[in-house]
C-alpha cells in the first residue's frame, strides 16, 4: 500500500513531518530518500518539531551526520548520511542504538545492509515548484499506521 500526496511549499512539507509524528513510535525507523532540495530536512524538522516543540532547532546534520533529539517519550536520531564514505560507518554512529527510540535518514540507501527491512520509506520528488511524496511501508505496523493517514 502506497500513500501518495502532492506538497504545494514547504509548509505542506512541515505538515506532512507533523502528521507522521502523531504515529511515530519507539523502533520506528523512517527512510528519507530524495535528491538534494527534495525536502527531506524539512519533513524531518516538521516531524521533530510536532514532539519537540516549534522552537525547536533542527539544523540538517550534514557535516555531523547524526543529531540525537530526547523526545518526550523516547529518542530521536536524525542522521544524515550522504557524506557517509563506508557503510559500516553507521555502526560508529549509533546505528544500533536506534532500537530505544525512532530513526528518521535522510540518504538511507548509503546505510547498505544495515538499512532495516522493516521501516517507512519516503520517497520525496520536485515536480515544478511542488514536491510529490510517496509513503511507502516496509515490514508489518506501517501499513496499519497509514491506513486513513492524512495531512
Amino acid at each position: 500500500m502506497t500513500t501518495t500526496f502532492d506538497l504545494a511549499d514547504e509548509a505542506a512539507t512541515l505538515s506532512l513531518g507533523r502528521a507522521l509524528a502523531r504515529i511515530l513510535r519507539a523502533g520506528d525507523f523512517v527512510a528519507l530518500h530524495g535528491d538534494l532540495g527534495a525536502g527531506k530536512t524539512t519533513l524531518t524538522r516538521g516531524l521533530i518539531q510536532a514532539l519537540l516543540g516549534e522552537g525547536e532547532d533542527v539544523p540538517s546534520p550534514t557535516y555531523t551526520l547524526v543529531q540525537i533529539y530526547e523526545g518526550p517519550d523516547f529518542p530521536l536520531w536524525h542522521f544524515d548520511l550522504y557524506r557517509l564514505d563506508d557503510p559500516d560507518g553507521v555502526e560508529e554512529l549509533g546505528w544500533d542504538d536506534t532500537v530505544e527510540g525512532a530513526a528518521l535518514v535522510e540518504w538511507p540507501e548509503r546505510a547498505g545492509r544495515h538499512l532495516p527491512r522493516q521501516r517507512l520509506d519516503v520517497l520525496l520528488e520536485i515536480h515544478g515548484n511542488q514536491r510529490r511524496v510517496r509513503l511507502e511501508p516496509k515490514g508489518e505496523g506501517w501499513q496499519e499506521r497509514l491506513h486513513g493517514f492524512s495531512l
